[in-house]
């Protein structure tokens, strides 16, 4: 999480959605940075708004602005699986490696006890205010990140400048089409708030002339 105190923008930090590469070129422009320990970093809406919030208000102005960035949740999904399959990992209970994209999609779907390499959240949870609805002001989609580069760049006024950082490894992560429908179906609310999320930069107002 990174907050810049005069544009009044805070960057949410929604894993596996490029934030990284985001927080890399504009940690040295933020006055506050939120980052290296997981959770620290990946703070959600409500524990910003519960916890970051009050010790920001004695600095009075205007209300700050949150932003994020959510992707499609079966590539967000790939992305975790193909992430867990890392060398690394090989032995711990957190690897993807010894199984196949299907069974862990399977397993994270599951209402039963998950193993652990399945233990993941949703995006969206990200995005909840202490009433359980979408309450980040603007929601951007990864797959549309130079809308989200663009309006950061036009509120931070700063150029951004993105490198690819946090990179999987590549792996095989096709489905069977049975499989595929039960998941949209089980993601349904992740593809409805995936859906509304934001493609293209808000433009500047329109000057009214004299």
């Amino acid at each position: 999480m990174l907050i810049f105190i005069e544009p009044r923008i805070v960057l949410l930090s929604v894993p596996k959605t490029g934030t990284t590469a985001l927080e890399t070129a504009l940690s040295g422009k933020a006055e506050i940075a939120f980052r290296n320990r997981p959770e620290i970093k990946h703070l959600n809406l409500r524990q910003y708004l519960g916890r970051i919030s009050p010790l920001l208000a004695p600095i009075g102005g205007a209300p700050f602005e949150s932003v994020a960035i959510i992707r499609e949740p079966l590539d967000w999904l790939r992305s975790w699986y193909r992430y867990r399959t890392r060398a690394e990992l090989i032995g711990h209970a957190n690897s993807t490696a010894h199984i196949g994209f299907e069974q862990f999609l399977r397993e994270y779907l599951s209402t039963g006890k998950r193993p652990r390499y399945a233990q993941i959240g949703r995006q969206s949870n990200f995005l909840l205010d202490a009433s359980g609805k979408v309450a980040v002001d603007h929601v951007f989609r990864y797959e549309a990140m130079q809308a989200a580069v663009d309006f950061l760049s036009a509120r931070l006024s700063t150029p951004i400048k993105l490198r690819h950082s946090n990179v999987s490894p590549q792996a095989v992560t096709d489905l069977s089409p049975e499989t595929e429908v039960m998941a949209r179906e089980a993601l349904a609310q992740e593809y409805a708030v995936w859906e509304a999320a934001r493609i293209a930069a808000v433009p500047a107002p329109v000057q009214a002339g004299p």
